[in-house]
């Protein structure tokens, strides 16, 4: 009988502490008062404008689908920090060189944030589907659009070459559907497609159209990119001209006979092999046949530009730079 009081009393002391322990943890909770956010707010929704401008024309977001098409990608992009960053960064070292080539074919300026879209101006992006250059052109669009794609040669990852040939495909698919808005959306999935899709959906606007996320998403997102390289700094991007990747000014060597080797032909020429396909990238070999009756203009970077001066950077556009 003792053992079983002993068992008992030992019970009801355990019990007594446990709730004392409960009734004080109850009360501290109470008065505690607990911040309804741990770390400072560092991700608020961008604000949607009720129209935006492509190409010289204005496009409402009244609509609730296409207002939240946008703010999805403005919001994706704002903070996404680091690639937009270097998006920007890159921007000042090839836009000198796009928008000639748009300007000279007739092809709004706006187009160049496509180009930003399709390869975040990494003149070596290759996509999986084997999408090559700046302009992300497939092997058989490539040769369609007079681009010379071999073994040695790739003009896909030419910067001028593949504009141009960019300018023309856009050329093209405006002279079928009169607004750049569906040429935007036929860049990312075809004239073919973005066609049939439309009579078989019965609409007249890509933008109407019921596709795969890729291409539904593709024209906003080219629209929220212009948003924020017009106005960096509202969308929490801060650079300084110190920031920005320079152009670098190059001389030409015109080739019409073989190179048997590309790292001497760069040595003769004052800069290293590494150097030589930094600038080349179309050359994809480490040869160069050159056919009878033709010749290469192959880009030698100035030897003074290989270095970084503040003092020489030049600034595109002064929207980039925070004062």
């Amino acid at each position: 009988m003792k053992k079983y009081n002993y068992f008992f009393v030992g019970l009801g002391i355990a019990l007594f502490f446990i709730c004392s322990l409960v009734l004080i943890s109850s009360k501290e909770t109470e008065n505690d008062e607990v911040p309804p956010s741990l770390i400072p707010p560092s991700a608020v929704s961008v604000a949607i404008p009720d129209d935006v401008e492509f190409c010289g024309n204005r496009l409402s977001l009244d609509r609730l689908d296409l207002r939240e098409r946008f703010d999805r990608e403005i919001n994706s992009l704002t903070y996404l920090h680091g690639t937009m960053l270097m998006y920007i960064k890159r921007a000042n070292r090839f836009f000198p060189v796009i928008e000639p080539v748009l300007k000279k074919n007739g092809i709004p300026g706006d187009f160049k944030y496509l180009c930003v879209v399709e390869s975040g101006l990494d003149t070596r992006a290759l996509s999986p589907a084997k999408a090559a250059g700046l302009w992300q052109f497939m092997e058989q669009t490539g040769k369609s659009y007079n681009l010379e794609i071999t073994g040695e040669v790739d003009e896909r990852y030419h910067v001028e070459k593949a504009t141009e040939a960019a300018c023309h495909y856009l050329k093209s698919a405006y002279t079928r559907y009169g607004n750049w808005v569906d040429v935007a959306a036929a860049y990312n999935a075809g004239m073919q497609r973005i066609s049939s899709e439309m009579e078989k959906q019965q609409v007249g606007s890509a933008l109407d159209l019921l596709l795969v996320s890729e291409t539904s998403r593709y024209v906003f997102r080219i629209l929220a990119m212009k948003m924020i390289f017009e106005n960096p700094a509202r969308y929490g991007f801060i650079l300084k001209k110190e920031n920005l990747y320079p152009p670098v000014a190059v001389r030409y060597v015109e080739v019409t006979a073989n190179i048997d080797d590309l790292a001497l032909f760069a040595k003769e020429n004052g800069i290293n092999y590494m150097q030589l396909k930094e600038f080349n990238v179309w050359l994809r070999d480490t040869k160069l046949k050159v056919p009878q009756g033709k010749s290469y203009r192959i880009a030698i970077p100035q030897k003074e530009d290989l270095y970084y001066n503040r003092r020489k950077i030049k600034v595109h556009d002064d929207v980039w730079i925070s004062r």
